[in-house]
């Protein structure tokens, strides 16, 4: 496999190409992660498996806001919250721990000078700095980030969560392509010691560019890769990223360049080891030859688990059941809504993020979707599930809804101003935090 140029760095001119051998793995040790403490929401829809929900979150009455934080840029990853911090990160390339109570600064880092949109082939971002939700390591302390920097280096950062130091550094751009044609817009997640960063093309997916997922410990050191083993484009552009599903990782590919009958992996769903990124198993669309003609991205939605059973999406309108054994086995499909974004899952409900707004579906042991009922709010972004509402925002109008669980009807709604087109609402004890076009606003009565 070919070595990813990372390093674990005091500054990033200390980089070689030769990576040092990692350690041999221990084995009389087992090791044991913190539980996640009460109000945290340490990764992207809360947990490693993209869940989305917060089953303790307090729902006490009208939604009211409660703070909004000016930062030097857009936020377009879901914000984190752990401990007494608010964790955001702007396309300006600065993290930012914020209180949640009053949205003070507690502390800033900034990593560098984002690309520019003009040095970029395409692309609806400007400028580009980091974009994919970070993740927070219990293990070790650290906030992980990738930033996107003016020549479009893509540079992993471990800060500690307390102060905002960086202790780890490290280049982690993708061994294929060109640099700028990538965008890291897919929340990272960290796993066992390792964190997981997947990369997709900016809007319009144009230039050299394939879809990667890098794993990385979280020390800068061990890369692996994979590489969508096709011409060109199968990004993984999703907010989601990868779930985690035992020892392996589950991602959704988009569409590829492949077109008439040779068939190169892309507009799938992949099945890679949580170690070196070995594929073992794939989900194919019957579609996918006329998926990838006219970019109809499987991977515009991330997958989920219900049961026994992965459940995926899309941009074509069509809902796959696979067995979780063997993705191959399709056990129902069901047309539900061209979808974009990640779904919530919530015990026995699941609620997908349609381009026309939610749509909720009732999952059955046996890998059935019922439908519940279509939301009559045109809101696409991606839902939350929390305080007995599911929680969804419409980016074009800045409104953040609470919809009834058991008919979709609206509860409440606020207006928070315009956010980014994949805004989910982060939920934590009786707030809700979402990322804005200049910050970050808190909701409360959530």
């Amino acid at each position: 496999m070919r070595w990813v140029w990372i390093c674990l760095v005091l500054s990033l001119a200390a980089c070689t190409a030769t990576p040092p051998p990692p350690p041999a793995p221990s084995t009389t040790t087992t090791t044991v992660l913190p539980a996640i403490a009460a109000g945290d929401w340490p990764t992207y829809h809360f947990d490693n498996q993209r869940t989305g929900w917060k089953d303790d979150l307090h729902m006490v009455g009208t939604l009211a806001l409660a703070w909004h934080a000016n930062l030097d840029g857009p936020v377009y990853g879901q914000p984190l919250v752990v401990g007494t911090h608010v964790l955001a990160a702007t396309e300006n390339d600065t993290v930012y721990a914020l209180d949640p109570a009053t949205g003070q600064v507690q502390w800033h880092t900034h990593l560098g000078t984002p690309m520019p949109k003009q040095g970029l082939p395409c692309g609806d971002i400007d400028p580009l700095g980091i974009t994919g939700t970070m993740a927070y390591d219990r293990l070790t302390g650290r906030l992980f980030a990738v930033a996107e920097t003016a020549g479009g280096s893509h540079t992993l950062v471990g800060l500690d969560v307390d102060t905002g130091t960086v202790e780890v550094q490290a280049i982690a751009d993708p061994p294929k392509g060109d640099t700028v044609a990538y965008e890291q817009s897919a929340a990272l997640a960290v796993n066992d010691g390792r964190v997981f960063i997947a990369y997709g093309g900016l809007t319009g997916a144009c230039g050299n560019y394939v879809g990667t997922v890098l794993s990385v410990r979280t020390d800068g050191t061990d890369a692996h890769s994979y590489l969508v083993p096709t011409r060109g484009k199968a990004g993984f552009s999703g907010p989601a990223g990868g779930i985690v599903d035992n020892s392996r990782l589950l991602f959704a590919a988009g569409a590829g360049a492949s077109t008439g009958g040779q068939y190169d992996d892309s507009d799938s769903v992949l099945a890679l080891t949580t170690d070196t990124l070995n594929r073992t198993d794939i989900f194919t669309p019957p579609t996918w030859d006329d998926d990838n003609a006219h970019a109809v991205d499987l991977g515009a939605t991330s997958p989920v688990l219900m049961g026994t059973h992965v459940i995926v999406t899309g941009k074509r309108g069509v809902t796959y059941v696979l067995e979780q054994a063997d993705l191959s086995h399709v056990v129902s499909q069901v047309p539900t809504c061209p979808s974009q974004g990640a779904p919530v899952v919530a015990a026995n409900t699941l609620v997908l993020p349609c381009q026309t707004g939610p749509k909720a579906f009732s999952y059955a042991n046996n890998g059935t979707l019922t439908p519940l009922w279509t939301s009559p709010v045109a809101a696409a972004g991606s839902p939350a599930a929390g305080g007995a509402a599911f929680w969804v925002i419409d980016p074009a109008s800045g409104v953040l809804y609470a919809l009834d669980p058991a008919t979709g009807a609206v509860r409440s709604q606020l207006s928070i101003g315009p956010t980014p087109r994949y805004a989910s609402p982060t939920l934590s004890v009786d707030h809700a935090y979402v990322g804005t076009m200049d910050g970050v606003v808190a909701v409360a009565g959530a």
